[in-house]
């Protein structure tokens, strides 16, 4: 059995992009199986980052906000950008968010929670990057860019940059809870 070894940053939302590229390179280097990476990545400079470090033949998705998210019509990624990824051969992917989506609009508007909520802040409880990892392999499996049942990397973090990196089996939003965590590449502690 191969050791593995998990890299920890001091704290969440720091930018830790590069150290954590580096961190999925080296998992590459032993995990042959895997054939596609999500980043989420709301600028695509993220993407565009892994893109240029990574040479191994992986597809890479890239996730932003949904158009709106920021403000009516507004898109987080520019038009120029989403064709500087695509010249990389990354894909982008602008989608309601798993976790939050409509169900938001309902409770911004009358209170209370969705039970999603709580899946989200119980992802939280591991870092804000888990969360994101686990919804952006949802977006990405109901939009059909990734297959159920197969390992894939999903990358995440808070505000700027990524700070977390997990090998997960994603899974259509309808059957959540059967989504499977096998690693944690990297996280921050705290």
């Amino acid at each position: 059995m191969a050791r593995k070894f998990i890299t920890y940053f001091d704290k969440q939302g720091d930018d830790y992009t590069d150290e954590l590229i580096a961190a999925v390179n080296d998992k590459l280097d032993v995990a042959e199986n895997i054939r596609y990476i999500l980043i989420a990545s709301s600028s695509g400079e993220s993407a565009l980052k892994l893109a240029n470090a990574i040479d191994k033949d992986i597809t890479i998705i890239n996730v932003s906000h949904n158009v709106g998210f920021s403000g009516d019509n507004e898109s987080d990624i520019s038009d120029e950008m989403i064709e500087k990824l695509e010249s990389e051969g990354i894909k982008t992917f602008q989608g309601i968010h798993a976790f939050s989506g409509a169900a938001r609009g309902v409770t911004n508007k009358y209170g209370g929670f969705s039970p999603l909520d709580v899946v989200a802040d119980t992802l939280r409880m591991f870092s804000h990057g888990v969360k994101v990892a686990a919804e952006i392999s949802i977006m990405a499996c109901d939009a059909g860019l990734v297959p159920v049942g197969e390992e894939i990397i999903a990358i995440g973090g808070r505000a700027h940059g990524v700070d977390t990196a997990v090998i997960l089996t994603p899974v259509n939003s309808k059957n959540l809870f059967n989504m499977k965590f096998h690693e944690i590449i990297a996280m921050p502690r705290d």
